[in-house]
């Protein structure tokens, strides 16, 4: 194992929300972690400490497209690594293993591993089609990622439709790939519980854009709903008013006061809604492997999902759930319509969904192949 490793991502949120049980493992084999992030504060830093890792702060662009900020932002990165002096540098999310890989070179650290969990809008189809701006964004960032990938030691992915969308479909040559699945759960903090089936109440979980799937979740609904007046809907996310894509204020106002959905707002326990949730449906276009996804399972959710990257990679079709055409609310319909009408395969599937995701989604598992990557 490493001696030390610094770990470089965007937001604190992301270090103590997805980071915080790979931290404490380290921590607990004596590696000295390093935690990067873009916007620490006192709070956020004094958590990051507790868990036993430093918190470092470092500036950079999350998003935009200005060549000469990149570049400044990446010689002062490179120039914090070096002064820090970590034995690993670990990246994860798109600009850190880009630039941040880029940086740890430059820096003379010799071990680096980059892990992205999903690729983004950008290699997402959308049933509209690829829009010119996409198009020149995607061509950019694979431009990048010719560039920052061949010094990596080890790239790794969720799912292998990554691997050949972006790796194998453009020739980037990558020494090693891996492919680790999902992120993984403290399976303890979600235990499992017979799904409600009186009523039926679908659950969707995500932020309200439209690769999300929301709309489509939506049109679903009012199928259901005008033949079946007991069945509920619970929506949890919050609106993105910079997204395009993004449902919007008058719409959501409009479907929560037709009585069509449940919408409480931010909430700070998901697994509560979940538990009080039949199934759980997420129509995304393209995830990298959603966590939502896992956490319903691991409470003995069936699950509903499209039949795209990421999202396929949780259901075994007909066994834990069902996996439906992307983009069509009507096979939303008809699956919804299927657990209304079959209300023990709520349970069965949930059930179902609950062996997988102990066998596959628990934390400990999945970090202990992190830690193999590491040796």
């Amino acid at each position: 194992m490493v001696k030390s490793i610094a770990l470089i991502g965007t937001l604190a949120s992301c270090v103590l929300g997805f980071r915080k049980d790979l931290i404490k493992g380290l921590v607990s084999k004596g590696v000295k972690v390093y935690a990067f992030a873009l916007d620490y504060d006192e709070v956020s830093k004094s958590e990051v400490r507790l868990l036993g890792a430093e918190p470092v702060d470092y500036t950079f662009s999350r998003s935009g497209l200005n060549p000469i900020a990149d570049i400044v932002d990446t010689l002062k990165l490179a120039k914090l690594i070096k002064s820090i002096g970590p034995e690993l540098v670990f990246c994860y999310f798109a600009k850190p293993v880009i630039f941040g890989t880029i940086a740890a070179k430059i820096a003379g650290v010799s071990r680096r591993i980059g892990m992205l969990e999903g690729l983004g809008y950008v290699f997402t189809d959308q049933p509209s089609g690829t829009r010119f701006k996409t198009k020149f964004l995607k061509a950019v960032q694979v431009m990048l990622y010719r560039i920052a990938l061949p010094s990596l030691e080890r790239l790794v992915l969720l799912n292998e439709d990554d691997q050949k969308d972006l790796v194998e479909k453009y020739k980037i040559s990558v020494k090693k790939v891996s492919i680790l699945g999902g992120i993984g759960l403290d399976i303890s903090q979600y235990h499992y519980s017979r799904p409600p089936v009186s009523p039926i109440t679908f659950i969707f979980i995500g932020r309200l854009l439209a690769e999300k799937g929301i709309h489509e979740f939506i049109a679903a609904a009012k199928k259901v709903k005008a033949e079946c007046l007991d069945v509920t809907f619970v929506v949890l996310g919050g609106i993105d008013h910079d997204n395009p894509g993004a449902l919007t204020e008058g719409a959501l106002d409009e479907v929560i006061n037709s009585g069509l959905i449940t919408y409480p707002g931010h909430v700070e326990d998901v697994a509560v809604w979940l538990r009080s949730s039949s199934v759980f449906v997420l129509p995304s276009y393209r995830e990298g492997m959603p966590r939502s996804t896992q956490e319903a399972m691991a409470i003995g959710r069936a699950v509903i999902t499209s039949d795209v990257p990421g999202c396929r990679d949780t259901v075994e079709d007909g066994v834990n759930g069902f996996l439906v055409k992307p983009w069509s609310p009507d096979d939303i319909y008809s699956k919804m319509m299927f657990f209304v009408k079959n209300k023990d395969q709520v349970v069965n599937m949930g059930l179902a969904s609950y062996r997988i995701a102990v066998s596959s989604y628990d934390v400990s598992l999945v970090n202990e192949k992190i830690y193999s990557y590491l040796k």
